[in-house]
């Protein structure tokens, strides 16, 4: 309980703030203009990475010592499949580059693994399609432009991967930071509530893509909604011993009885559960409190995530019918993280809740948080209306890539305006394409350097440095 003192103190700072001048529209975008003396556009380009730069393989051993050591060997095998898979497991190394390109400080909720297949369509509680970002696990306070420029970067990789000439990558990773300027002037000009409550609908998706990918994004949205938890169940769970069960997917989905420190599960389940259920709200407490617990298995995730805990579990309401899958995934502290200060919560899970509800706009319902056996996690409903775009060479045509870029820098825009100042940030990157040719040279020379960092990886695992795996060969069949 707070001392009336403190509460004085605190109701009184309220009064300042809430009775201050502001600043006007105008004068905010007149001091971002003001920041290019300081940090001009062009200083964008700059990647200054000497001959005595780190190891690379260094910051992905010291992130393996956190993870499942039989894991690591797989992720190690996903990140040498191409240099855009490099790049998509390698946040922390390019956060140490970042670490030394000039940069603003203009702070928004970065989300700190920014790139082109980290975006997808989601459903909001209203149950309506929205396009935007779909991966938080390394939300932090930081920058804007670290995210940008790691944005711009994975177009132009993954431009190089499809098959797309360089004029084409290019026009990619102009399309993202164009898309970016351009609504971050929109932006700047709502009001506060009105920006809160803004979201890339579906229809406005629709509205923004060229006619020959139409009928493509409507096969996509309609796909995604299909993928309710009906869906989910029928995919995912088989009849055992006149029950439904979580089927298993080896090496993906499997079935284990007890926890990586020995406890069973179902124990450390019901444990796990009364913590999350504390950062619910109190309704959703009530609605998740009327669902029992039917089943539990491990999943194994992502490249970036591989090696981290996770879980998925199947519960029933009213019966069969009416089921909830909730995932359960290890949060550990953000790439970020030695570059803007530790975070506000102790609990790094609490961290990624916080980030997703701030730039994501209408999150998941049961979204939420816990810790178990010093493991803390973050909880998400499983594949609900949520569905993407594969970026891959047999599924995406690379003539599409700058449309598709257009729209992550738009999604970029929406999140870093709700999150940050909107109108110190359209006035730093102003109307014309000073910032797009920076950050254009820089993501070229970005791309260069992460083909050097996925060469050194693949040279280590050559030299016996690391073990590289199968899920099979690492014991996951």
């Amino acid at each position: 309980m707070r001392s009336n003192a403190k509460v004085r103190a605190t109701a009184q700072k309220l009064i300042v703030h809430f009775t201050a001048t502001k600043v006007s529209l105008r004068e905010r975008l007149a001091q971002g203009k003001r920041l290019r003396h300081h940090i001009p556009r062009s200083s964008h380009a700059t990647l200054d990475i000497s001959s005595r730069r780190f190891d690379p393989v260094d910051i992905l051993e010291a992130q393996a010592a956190t993870r499942l050591a039989k894991l690591i060997p797989v992720r190690y095998a996903h990140m040498l499949g191409s240099p855009f898979a490099f790049l998509r497991g390698s946040a922390a190394i390019m956060a140490r580059d970042l670490s030394s390109t000039p940069r603003t400080d203009l702070h928004v909720q970065a989300c700190g693994d920014m790139h082109v297949s980290n975006f997808g369509v989601f459903a909001t509680a209203e149950r309506a399609l929205a396009f935007g970002i779909n991966d938080f696990d390394e939300t932090s306070p930081g920058t804007w432009e670290w995210d940008l420029k790691r944005l711009a970067t994975s177009a132009l990789v993954a431009g190089r991967f499809l098959g797309a000439d360089k004029l084409l990558c290019l026009e990619a990773v102009r399309a993202v930071v164009q898309s970016y300027r351009e609504h971050l002037q929109t932006y700047a000009r709502l009001g506060h509530l009105h920006l809160w409550n803004t979201q890339i609908t579906e229809q406005a998706l629709l509205k923004a893509l060229p006619k020959n990918l139409y009928k493509r994004a409507q096969s996509i949205l309609a796909k995604t909604r299909r993928r309710t938890h009906l869906q989910v169940l029928a995919k995912l769970t088989e009849i055992l011993d006149d029950q439904k069960r979580i089927v298993e997917s080896k090496p993906w989905v499997v079935r284990e009885t007890r926890t990586s420190t020995g406890r069973p599960v179902r124990e450390a389940l019901s444990l796990f559960l009364l913590h999350y259920m504390d950062s619910l709200s109190p309704d959703r407490r009530l609605l998740l409190s009327r669902y029992r617990v039917v089943d539990v298995a491990r999943k194994f995730v992502g490249i970036g995530s591989m090696g981290t805990r996770c879980w998925i579990i199947y519960l029933e309401g009213q019966d069969d019918n009416d089921p909830l899958f909730l995932q359960i995934k290890e949060a550990q502290p953000s790439v970020l993280g030695p570059y803007f200060g530790k975070s506000l919560f102790a609990n790094q899970g609490q961290r990624v809740v916080a980030g997703q509800r701030l730039i994501q706009g209408s999150p998941d319902i049961f979204l939420g948080w816990g810790e178990q056996d010093g493991t803390q996690y973050y909880v998400r409903q499983l594949r609900d209306m949520k569905g993407g775009v594969h970026l891959e060479p047999e599924k995406f045509r690379p003539h599409n890539l700058p449309d598709y870029a257009g729209l992550c820098g738009w999604a970029l825009a929406l999140a870093h305006a709700k999150s940050g100042d909107a109108a110190l940030l359209a006035g730093y990157v102003g109307q014309n394409d000073a910032l797009d040719e920076a950050i254009a040279a820089f993501a070229a020379s970005y791309g260069d350097q992460t083909e050097r960092d996925h060469a050194a990886l693949k040279s280590a695992a050559k030299r016996g440095r690391i073990k590289i795996a199968s899920p099979a060969a690492a014991g996951l069949h």
